[in-house]
């Protein structure tokens, strides 16, 4: 059998010394405190991770003629004991991405958030941190990340492995014109082979994604967004997105921000998810927020309401408010507080 491969790659090499019209930027989050959740075995922790705690290494290199050379590693750790964040996750759990950029725009080869995650960022109110007062790692999000086994971005990625993420990935973000700007995500199959079996459709005994199983697609993601360029920090801006995951489980979403005056930002968003493909009834999920951050002298109050809403399912509903005070640029205390009613059980479903 004759085998024939075409390769298209980037390399990235590290050195002690410095060049001339390059950088290399040392970066990361380092954030402890106590967490206390009510009805739960663990009532507190020494663990506040408001942010994921991570330490990033980032260069430029400028090439000539426009072009640029990208690098970008990060690593996550949970502070309280020292060790990489969750016990499978890759050493680069944050991402690991090299790339061009220039006049064609920027791309990008690696792992990463996807590009319609990395756009959501901007419009729900605690700017995407996964601490449990935010709403971007389930209700922005319709549950994609979290609904069942086989949703989220990477439903056959190793246990215990992010959702939100694509690996062996390439990303392409068109340059902004007029405002406007489209991020596109493609995935390759390379890393799909499931730890234990997705029953899906099918049945404990012959499972729709048996382990080890290559899924029927290839993930893709896509996000478009117009952000107002007429001043330094824009007044509004709007995205609207869509995403399908190694299963064919899709979700789309919408959402925009508008600034009434420059220190308060409203903020809303729509998402629905599609199981259709893995699911036989109840296969969609709805789910909306609203947002809003508010500068007061050093510090910011955040603010937040959304609520989800599963076929044939009570409503997910969560309530969430924060203050951060500015200590200096790069340090800064936080308290949040928030109330989230979840359902625990099924009211109907679909025949």
């Amino acid at each position: 059998m004759k085998k024939s491969l075409v390769a298209l790659a980037l390399m990235g090499a590290f050195s002690s010394a410095a060049f001339a019209q390059s950088s290399v930027t040392i970066y990361g989050t380092l954030d402890a405190g106590i967490n206390k959740t009510t009805n739960s075995a663990n009532t507190a922790v020494l663990e506040g991770k408001r942010d994921n705690n991570k330490l990033g290494f980032r260069g430029v290199e400028d090439l000539g003629s426009g072009l640029k050379a990208l690098f970008q590693l990060e690593i996550r750790f949970e502070p309280d004991t020292g060790t990489i964040e969750g016990v499978s996750r890759p050493l680069f759990q944050g991402q690991s991405r090299v790339g061009l950029q220039g006049g064609f725009g920027t791309v990008r080869l690696g792992r990463a958030l996807t590009a319609l995650q990395e756009t959501t960022i901007a419009y729900e109110p605690w700017s995407g941190m996964p601490n449990q007062a935010g709403f971007q790692t389930d209700l922005m999000v319709a549950g994609y990340r979290t609904a069942l086994a086989g949703s989220g971005s990477d439903p056959l990625g190793v246990a215990g492995n992010s959702g939100n993420r694509f690996a062996n990935a390439v990303w392409y973000n068109t340059p902004v014109w007029n405002g406007f700007q489209l991020n596109l995500n493609w995935a390759a199959k390379e890393n799909n082979g499931l730890a234990t079996a997705l029953i899906g459709r099918g049945t404990a005994a012959a499972p729709q994604y048996p382990v080890g199983s290559l899924a029927s697609a290839n993930p893709y993601s896509v996000s478009a967004t117009y952000t107002d360029t007429g001043s330094t920090l824009p007044r509004y801006s709007v995205y609207v997105g869509a995403e399908r995951n190694a299963v064919e489980v899709k979700w789309w979403s919408v959402g925009a921000f508008y600034r009434p005056m420059p220190d308060l930002k409203l903020m809303a968003s729509y998402g629905k998810q599609d199981l259709g493909h893995i699911v036989a009834v109840n296969d969609t999920i709805d789910a909306w927020v609203l947002g809003a951050n508010y500068n007061l002298g050093p510090g910011k109050i955040l603010f937040g309401y959304g609520q989800k809403k599963p076929d044939g399912q009570l409503k997910t509903k969560q309530v969430s408010v924060g203050y951060e005070y500015n200590l200096s640029a790069r340090t800064y205390l936080y308290i949040d507080l928030s109330q989230k009613k979840i359902p625990l059980t099924v009211t109907s479903t679909d025949t």
